[in-house]
């Protein structure tokens, strides 16, 4: 799922090799943070966070597949 997020996130910024996702997992759940360049946050976030609900929708669909509990925060 770490790879999931990376190509998406790297698909929408400038600067894609300051694109990192870090992955933990506590209690049976996977919190996964993507930290990109100040300068493309907007476009990872977009309009009233709707790119990034869409991320997290896509990462929730895929989660699903693989019967685990994800969540994503956004640095």
């Amino acid at each position: 799922m770490k790879e999931l997020v990376e190509v998406i996130a790297k698909a929408l910024v400038t600067h894609p090799e300051a694109v990192v996702v870090t992955e933990k997992i506590e209690g049976g759940e996977t919190c996964l943070t993507l930290s990109v360049d100040p300068s493309d946050m907007g476009k990872v976030i977009g309009k009233q966070g709707r790119i990034a609900k869409a991320i997290r929708t896509v990462l929730k669909a895929q989660a699903v597949r693989d019967d685990v509990r994800v969540t994503l925060d956004i640095d």
